[in-house]
């Protein structure tokens, strides 16, 4: 990755690094900001890394013994002028105005860009990334957008780039014309201001298909990976025409280096024939060691009809597990996986691609040969386990992949799973949060715990926080009125060490739920969206 200071590079460096990866503790409302934070973890992109593993093995401060209702609970609300539906970003010890700070950053789909100060809560900028003249787009008849759309997608940060670090956010707009735009913005870490790079409109061609910025809303999270910024578009309720775009960008010119379309032949309408977009219920393209990016696509056109290397002969990639390489200013599809049912599963608007994707770390197997998997799962219910050197392309009369575990997720998933310890939790709707563990690269077929709260729509998004192998927390975020945080003990999730409907009187309440939600955990604090704010938890003074 182009940013040495994400977390990373905490990852890899966690024995080293542990002793100066939290706080000392949080602050109250009242109490004043540390002006001399602790150098910290950075949550720079969705996930914590570019392998969307949702593991934070750098906090020292929570621990399963502390995470309980009478010393952990909300300290603050930081209100905002829209829907949080990006994952917020963290810093610590950034230098803004001359004092160091721990800040997150917090995207709406107001089309602003706020900076808080994650220790007192003040408000250390807060910019707007509509051009003159501009409103945030109407939801373009689809309800899944309201009422406004601006900023839906997580950002992501490289700390090393520009004068003092650079978010590159996408936000859409439009004009007094009733025009569209979607542009990548490239914003000061320190200041929100434009860097001289930005913003550029996004706009691209691939064979015969253009993009249209009017029929497209950026819902994946953005990648950065080796110098490029990734996006990827969704349809506005499946309405036409729209198509699977990969489009990626220069992090320092922003200019296009590359495009995609996973859906050339697309045409028409209805779900049969048209797309598949991108948008993995919010979670972010993944990427490995060699550069490659994966995505899950969703229900839309697939050819059984195959090219003699195996490829569908139209270039359409519905319900796919897909492999893009970057080469020589361009993207290709290196190699991909469908499912033998894609026709039928399409027809049903049964995406493979609400949920995410998520690479695993290298594993041995039982003849101790070495495995890159990836993990993914979506409405039909199935887990789905690729080998990354041999995704497994289509058969007609079988899936040609490492590992199915069919229907453990009954309800359907619109998620991005996380691994922690050799165990990949995962969450359906309607269903419970399940550990399934890991055994010579392959998953155990039942769940090997559970919690007992079902999730309701969209189910839940986890992550973990951990100290090295240490006092692992699974954090899950309920979608309710009030919204409700949990914590489980990784190790078994039927022990819940805590949720925010404990507290008396309603103490730890923090507002109304939102889809598609992930907590964020760094430094000894915990950071949960919801419709128009974003609440801080931590350890109460």
């Amino acid at each position: 990755m182009a940013n040495g200071r994400t977390w990373l590079f905490c990852y890899f460096a966690v024995i080293a690094f542990l002793d100066g990866c939290g706080q000392s503790g949080p602050a109250s409302d009242t109490q004043a900001p540390q002006t001399t934070p602790q150098v910290g973890t950075d949550v720079t992109t969705y996930k914590y890394d570019v392998m969307r593993t949702g593991q934070n093995l750098t906090e020292s401060v929570l621990t399963p013994s502390n995470v309980a209702f009478k010393t952990f609970g909300k300290l603050r609300n930081l209100m905002v002028d829209g829907l949080v539906d990006a994952q917020p970003l963290y810093l610590a010890n950034l230098t803004v105005g001359s004092a160091a700070h721990n800040v997150v950053f917090v995207a709406t789909e107001g089309a602003s860009v706020y900076a808080f100060d994650a220790d007192s809560g003040a408000i250390l900028w807060q910019v707007s990334l509509l051009g003159a003249g501009e409103t945030t787009s109407e939801s373009v008849g689809c309800a899944q957008g309201t009422p406004k759309i601006g900023i839906t997608s997580t950002p992501v940060i490289d700390r090393t780039a520009g004068e003092h670090g650079t978010m590159f956010v996408i936000a859409m707009s439009e004009d007094a014309l009733s025009n569209y735009h979607q542009r990548l913005h490239a914003l000061d870490i320190t200041t929100g201001l434009e860097t001289a790079a930005g913003p550029v409109e996004i706009a691209a061609t691939f064979g015969t298909t253009t993009f249209d910025p009017e029929y497209y809303t950026e819902r994946a999270a953005l990648l950065l990976n080796n110098g490029a910024i990734y996006t990827s578009w969704a349809s506005h309720c499946d309405a036409a025409p729209y198509g699977g775009w990969i489009i990626a960008l220069d992090e320092s010119s922003l200019a296009i280096t590359g495009a995609l379309n996973v859906a050339q032949g697309a045409s028409g309408s209805g779900f049969s024939s048209q797309g598949p977009s991108i948008w993995m219920s919010g979670g972010g393209p993944a990427a490995d060691s060699a550069n490659n990016v994966y995505v899950l696509t969703a229900n839309g056109r697939f050819e059984t009809a195959l090219d003699t290397a195996g490829f569908p002969a139209g270039g359409d990639y519905g319900n796919s597990f897909v492999k893009i390489a970057p080469s020589g200013g361009s993207l290709a599809v290196s190699d991909y996986f469908t499912m033998f049912g894609e026709i039928a599963e399409s027809a049903e608007d049964d995406d493979l691609g609400s949920g995410g994707v998520m690479l695993l770390p290298d594993m041995t197997d039982a003849n101790g040969t070495v495995r890159r998997l990836a993990v993914g799962a979506g409405k039909d219910g199935s887990v789905y386990v690729v080998n990354r050197d041999d995704l497994g392309k289509f058969s007609s009369v079988g899936n040609n992949i490492w590992q199915q575990l069919s229907g453990v997720l009954p309800g359907g998933v619109y998620s991005t799973p996380a691994y922690f310890n050799r165990s990949v939790y995962y969450s359906a709707t309607g269903g419970s949060l399940k550990a399934f563990s890991v055994t010579d690269g392959l998953l155990s077929s039942a769940a090997a715990s559970q919690t007992s709260t079902q999730f309701i729509y969209p189910g839940t998004l986890p992550v973990v926080s951990a100290n090295g192998a240490a006092n692992g927390i699974v954090w899950a975020y309920e979608n309710t009125s009030p919204a409700v945080l949990h914590a489980y003990a990784a190790a078994n999730l039927a022990n819940e060490l805590y949720n925010s409907g404990q507290a008396p009187n309603g103490r730890d309440e923090f507002g109304v739920g939102n889809r598609f939600i992930v907590p964020v955990v760094a430094d000894g604090k915990v950071f949960v969206a919801t419709t128009n704010s974003v609440a801080v938890f931590g350890l109460l003074p």
